[in-house]
């Protein structure tokens, strides 16, 4: 459409635009499978929650993981940069909203202690569930070798927009293909959000691609640099790509996962049905009794040295867990018992498992309408 006479534009949709239309059989939700898997990690939830100090600690991770989700260690937060981060976390949850980030940016500073990298990985193999943690693409030569030398099951490397083609005069830039061709776990990647970028990150080598920008609800990245695609929209179409991935190498799957922008389990669901395999999300979990924020979420945009493009957000406590993501949920508005409103989403539209979930039939229905 003509935005003006020298500039055209697609028009894109956000999940809160779209609907999800019942098809002509309904399910028991008791029936209904939302497993999936990424290279030979089975998951009973299509849930990874996002790598963020607020969300992500050891313990949580270990919680998550005998939920029956995934919760990936952020190797760039603060349990890599100091002993016992647990004062200071205490603190960023009692920070004055004015002087909060000032005061993120003083704490994460501290510079990462390798060997914590080595040990955060450790406790976590101990407890006997699948162990992932994340690095963001400029950290990820340094540190790899310390992650793969501690056994980690899958590795995510994760920052605001990662191509694979990163052009800089002042530094080497990572070359992922060769990259995740030379290691022996699977590696999931992003974020993107075009048909073409997607593309290219998945010829890497990638189990997996993650789409948007991360972040979500604690991201001012629209405000900051004016970057913004609306996720109904970007899911589709790295889903696309997905698909003609397929094609060009003779079958070979890549797993989208949805990664911000997914505050309800109404989200969640259209989220999928928009193609995803999976949701990488936050700040439902943020919500939790033992989340490390103690109520409060943000990610490490919050504490860029330069450029900030997040920012600390109270949610409050609702529920454990377990009764965010299975239930019983005391509130009608979509914060808990996520996956069994997803069951629930499945089973009234007649689908039985993820994949079949993928063709369910989606209009367009703006929250006004």
């Amino acid at each position: 459409m003509e935005i003006g006479r020298g500039k055209t534009g697609r028009r894109a949709y956000s999940l809160d635009e779209i609907g999800l239309v019942p098809s002509r059989r309904t399910r028991d939700p008791e029936e209904v499978s939302i497993a999936w898997q990424i290279d030979a990690y089975r998951f009973e939830l299509p849930v990874v929650v996002a790598p963020m100090d607020s969300v992500v600690s050891p313990a949580t991770a270990i919680e998550i993981g005998r939920l029956g989700g995934l919760a990936p260690l952020d190797l760039e937060g603060l349990w890599t940069r100091y002993e016992d981060p647990s004062p200071l976390l205490e603190e960023c949850s009692t920070l004055d909203a004015a002087a909060a980030t000032k005061r993120l940016q003083e704490i994460y500073a501290a510079p990462i202690q390798e060997d914590l990298i080595g040990r955060r990985i450790e406790e976590i193999r101990s407890s006997g569930v699948t162990t992932a943690v994340r690095l963001s693409p400029q950290r990820t030569v340094q540190y790899h070798k310390a992650v793969i030398d501690a056994g980690v099951d899958i590795f995510v490397i994760r920052g605001t927009t990662v191509s694979a083609e990163h052009v800089s005069g002042r530094a080497e830039p990572l070359n992922l293909k060769q990259f995740i061709y030379e290691l022996d776990v699977p590696v999931i990647v992003g974020g993107c959000a075009t048909h073409t970028a997607a593309l290219h990150l998945m010829r890497t080598g990638a189990a997996g691609v993650l789409v948007g920008f991360g972040g979500g609800a604690s991201h001012t990245t629209r405000n900051v640099l004016g970057v913004a695609v609306p996720m109904a929209t970007a899911i589709s179409d790295v889903a696309a790509a997905r698909r003609d991935y397929m094609d060009e190498s003779g079958g070979r799957y890549v797993h989208v996962i949805a990664d911000g922008g997914m505050g309800t389990s109404g989200d969640i669901a259209k989220a999928i049905a928009c193609g995803a395999d999976a949701v990488m999300v936050g700040s439902p979990l943020a919500r939790a009794a033992e989340a490390p924020g103690h109520g409060f979420h943000w990610g490490s945009e919050a504490h860029h040295p330069d450029l900030p493009r997040g920012r600390r957000v109270e949610f409050g406590t609702v529920g454990t867990l377990e009764q965010i993501l299975h239930g019983p949920s005391s509130v009608a508005d979509g914060s808990m018992n996520l996956m069994g409103a997803l069951k629930r989403t499945m089973a009234s539209t007649g689908y039985s498992d993820i994949k079949e979930f993928q063709r369910v039939e989606v209009v367009v229905a703006p929250t006004h309408s």
